[in-house]
């Protein structure tokens, strides 16, 4: 099968955990990082439609089977990591810029409402792609529009997108490659109090310095936990976690944390099996013991491959 050659860099399996928050997970078939829209608009154009893509960010949501990526992986580079002021209280970010990048420059800039990207791991393709929020935000709040490119190397300006809980209807596909976020007015000083607040928050309550992806599962309530950890007004993966027994529950290298139960770790050593199959234990647990499905946050991509 022949793969087009971009102007930027293509190889053949180059290892992908090294690349991945939780560094598990085999090689991609193909990897590409386009020079620019244009190249990847072209490289896309060009390859033959039975080979699938799969577009990767800073993989802070991701488990990569141990059996690796069949087919395309892409990944941008920096030329997709510009962040512009624009008039309206707007900024235009690329796709592979960091969250926390754009909320530091918006309040910088006096914008203020996207002081939530800066806890939220990840770049501005995977937080729209998913919807990413916390703190009662979300992506969604402040989208004005999308810069993608289509699997037939076309570009489309999407508006009116149709988002969910951590989800959008923007085809998987489809390569995002900018967003325009809309915040209004604010002080540079009251943001950077308020980011702060958010960090103090997050070291508290999360194992900010272990390997993690974040929340394993979404919410049964369908939103974001607002509140402290023990507020009862929404029922939070975390506390079924805690009440069908597997907080610091662990399979090989793989751990529900200790002081995150819904925050699933690589202790050293894990495979992509032992975090997955650790997730699908707790799943049967909890569904067992209060009747309820967790429905995974974390994406699972990819071949897998059975543990010895």
């Amino acid at each position: 099968m022949t793969v087009p050659v971009p102007r930027g860099r293509l190889e053949t399996g180059r290892e992908l955990a090294p690349l991945t928050w939780l560094r598990v997970g085999g090689p991609a078939e193909w990897f590409c990082q386009p020079a620019d829209q244009d190249d990847l608009a072209v490289f896309l154009a060009a390859l033959p439609a039975e080979i699938p893509i799969t577009p990767l960010g800073v993989c802070s949501n991701m488990i990569i089977r141990d059996g690796g990526l069949p087919g395309v992986a892409i990944k941008l580079g920096r030329a997709f990591m510009g962040v512009e002021i624009l008039d309206g209280h707007r900024v235009r970010a690329g796709a592979a810029v960091l969250d926390s990048m754009v909320a530091k420059k918006a309040a910088a800039a006096s914008i203020a409402g996207l002081e939530f990207l800066r806890t939220i791991p990840g770049a501005i393709g995977g937080a729209v792609k998913m919807n990413a929020g916390c703190y009662g935000s979300y992506t969604a709040d402040v989208i004005e529009s999308v810069m993608a490119v289509d699997r037939q190397g076309n570009p489309h300006e999407l508006t009116g997108i149709d988002f969910g809980y951590r989800a959008s209807d923007i085809p998987d596909d489809m390569v995002i490659t900018s967003a325009i976020l809309r915040g209004r007015a604010g002080d540079p000083a009251a943001s950077e109090a308020l980011m702060a607040d958010n960090i103090a928050k997050r070291e508290v309550s999360q194992p900010t310095k272990d390997r993690s992806c974040g929340s394993t599962f979404r919410n049964p309530a369908g939103y974001s936990s607002t509140g402290a950890a023990d507020d009862p007004m929404d029922l939070k993966a975390w506390k079924l976690i805690d009440e069908a027994g597997c907080r610091g529950l662990t399979r090989g290298g793989a751990q529900m944390s200790p002081k995150h139960s819904n925050f699933l770790i690589n202790t050293g050593g894990a495979t992509a099996a032992d975090l997955e199959g650790l997730g699908e234990e707790v799943r049967a647990r909890v569904k067992a013991h209060s009747g309820h499905d967790l429905v995974w946050e974390i994406q699972r991509i990819g071949v897998m491959v059975d543990r010895p």
